[in-house]
């Protein structure tokens, strides 16, 4: 899963251009008939809902017996979408931006998360460890950052933070990294910061690290980070089946920012994180609907980072 973001791009495209037969249909029949659906995944808190709805028997009741399948990040699960490795996926938006600029037919199907929107208090930031002597994102010019898939929405996010604390983006560094192995990373020297989101972030500053800027805030103030998607094919051909999916998925997004503790209960079912991480963790938030205005931002980042091989269309991605 750790590979270049072209890579997975050029995999799912090649996937794209033959996925033309009938097999775009459910996964499977689960137990009483009902659809066997797989969803791609990264363990991280913003994917809590989807947990909690199969919990609650949410998708259940719409007739869906739900698999989740982790990957590192969204650039990985894109391709495993295209080739019908998942049904569906989740991934951040400029992920999906830059399948769908590479003409990756990927369609949006629900909202996946969002920034809390407070600088500081936010489930994601830009973390240094505890005796570090950056003070501020304009100090990672000349350093090493530490993201999770590389070209995509951890460094292009950084580098708005870096530029909006009046440094230069182009100076900064960045190294790949799972999230659960950025902690050690920073207490080792082998990266100066690392863009982390919950458990990570937490974990990290239950090691005396701090935050040194919020980069979905730099971003947008109200940002929508991540979306659930699948084939523009597999929408087209089971169209029933994505309306149950979006209806199951509300509704889970809805009892996650109902039910906090809840949330933090579940993580412990697909993450290892101590008791007292579980506890301090900052929740993203989860409205029904993603912010149009949030994704003109990430795609004005991305163009002007240079990760579009065409302008991405939103109308084209968002349901």
């Amino acid at each position: 899963m750790r590979r270049l973001l072209i890579g997975p791009i050029a995999l799912a495209l090649a996937a794209a251009l033959t996925a033309c037969g009938s097999s775009d249909s459910p996964g499977g029949r689960g137990d009483g008939g009902r659809a066997a659906i797989t969803v791609g995944v990264i363990p991280i808190v913003d994917v809590a809902p989807l947990y909690l709805g199969e919990k609650r028997g949410f998708y259940r009741d719409r007739g869906i017996d739900l698999t989740l399948k982790t990957g590192q990040g969204g650039a990985a699960i894109v391709p495993g979408v295209i080739s019908r490795q998942f049904q569906f996926g989740f991934s951040n938006v400029t992920s999906l931006l830059i399948a769908q600029s590479n003409k990756v037919p990927v369609r949006a199907v629900a909202n996946g998360g969002a920034s809390t929107g407070r600088d500081g208090a936010d489930f994601g930031g830009i973390t240094v460890g505890k005796d570090s002597t950056l003070k501020s994102a304009k100090d990672l010019a000349g350093r090493k950052v530490a993201v999770n898939t590389l070209k995509n929405i951890g460094d292009t996010s950084v580098r708005q933070s870096v530029r909006k604390a009046g440094g230069d983006p182009d100076r900064v560094t960045f190294v790949e990294l799972a999230f659960d192995q950025m902690a050690a990373a920073l207490d080792s020297g082998q990266v100066d910061a690392a863009w982390a989101v919950e458990p990570a972030l937490s974990t990290i500053k239950g090691r005396g690290g701090r935050v040194i800027a919020s980069n979905f805030v730099d971003v947008a103030p109200d940002l929508t980070v991540a979306l659930y998607f699948t084939s523009a094919e597999y929408a087209r051909r089971n169209p029933e089946l994505v309306e149950k999916f979006l209806a199951a998925t509300k509704e889970s997004l809805s009892y996650a920012t109902d039910h906090p503790d809840e949330v933090r209960e579940i993580l412990t079912t697909y993450t290892r994180i101590p008791e007292a991480t579980l506890r301090a963790m900052t929740l993203p938030r989860w409205p029904q609907e993603p912010n149009r205005a949030s994704i003109d931002a990430l795609i004005a980042l991305g163009t002007k980072d240079g990760l579009f091989k065409t302008a991405p269309d939103p109308d084209e991605l968002l349901p």
